[in-house]
């Protein structure tokens, strides 16, 4: 049994780790590289996450579960240490997307029927006052220049006030935006499906995880599909972002200065897929709706 579901997890790992292969290459970076990052990975999984009886987690109980030499998880923990990677040090949202989501939720700019209001550049209750609060210490133009490269915010050529066009903050191509939101809803999707496999061993409930897949569907509906898709899942998504929004700290302004607050990172990930398949005939039909 224990061989039969080493040899499915090692499927599934060549499944997830070819297309990262091909974002890789693309990108520059050599299989070394990667080795690196992968043992730097074992090695802060190993001393955070299986801690085991230990009060604090020793450099030769991670180099027995992982593999390595005690040298070389030493070498690596001091890596981390040195670079204070940490679960509350990563960028869960990159300021333009804040900017976005402030300027949706937050009263202050909104106009009188509960929309995103056109804003002046500068001013009282201006674009620049809005970067400035939901953006930190990012230039507003800077801000600006961005979302008008995306095409998230469009400017009045008479006017030069500024209209929100999109709900969503969507960087394109290889950007370091880009980059960031991939590593975070890889990321993402992993910690669910491997909550979804343990959690019946403990208390803990699964977590919503659904797939929606057709293997047969006709080159000519593909176009249609795409657009009924994003479509429907951008509704979806603005609904969700109208319940849960609001009730984001920074958006409600409901902080209790000078005590320590537990907070959850949250939401919902819907991305589309696509691949041109081996021409099968499978008599049982052809759709599936997966979840763990």
């Amino acid at each position: 049994m224990k061989e039969a579901l080493s040899n499915s997890l090692h499927q599934a790992l060549f499944r997830i780790l070819r297309p990262l292969a091909r974002l890789l290459l693309r990108n520059g970076i050599p299989y070394g590289e990667f080795a690196e990052l992968v043992k730097r990975a074992y090695v802060e999984a190993a001393l955070e996450d299986f801690p085991g009886e230990r009060r604090k987690p020793t450099d030769s109980g991670a180099a027995v579960m992982t593999g390595l030499t005690r040298k070389e998880v030493k070498r690596q923990r001091e890596i981390l240490a040195g670079q204070h990677i940490g679960k509350s040090e990563v960028l869960h949202a990159n300021r333009a997307s804040r900017v976005v989501s402030g300027w949706v939720h937050d009263a202050k700019f909104q106009s009188a029927a509960g929309e995103p209001a056109i804003l002046p550049f500068d001013g009282a209750l201006s674009f620049s006052e809005l970067a400035k609060k939901y953006s930190g210490d990012m230039p507003p133009r800077s801000v600006l220049d961005e979302l008008l490269r995306v095409g998230v915010v469009s400017v009045d050529s008479d006017t030069g006030n500024l209209t929100l066009t999109q709900r969503a903050y969507v960087p394109v191509g290889d950007s370091q935006e880009m980059l960031q939101i991939f590593g975070e809803d890889v990321s993402d999707l992993i910690a669910t499906v491997d909550h979804n496999l343990v959690c019946n061993a403990g208390s803990q409930r699964p977590l919503f995880q659904r797939t929606l897949t057709y293997n047969n569907i006709p080159p000519e509906v593909m176009e249609a599909w795409r657009a009924h898709a994003a479509e429907q899942s951008q509704k979806m998504l603005e609904q969700l972002d109208s319940w849960l929004g609001p009730k984001d700290r920074d958006v409600s302004g409901n902080q209790t200065a000078g005590s320590p607050q537990d907070s959850y990172r949250t939401g919902v990930s819907v991305f589309f897929f696509e691949e041109v398949t081996v021409a099968e005939t499978s008599p049982l039909g052809s759709k599936s709706e997966r979840a763990l």
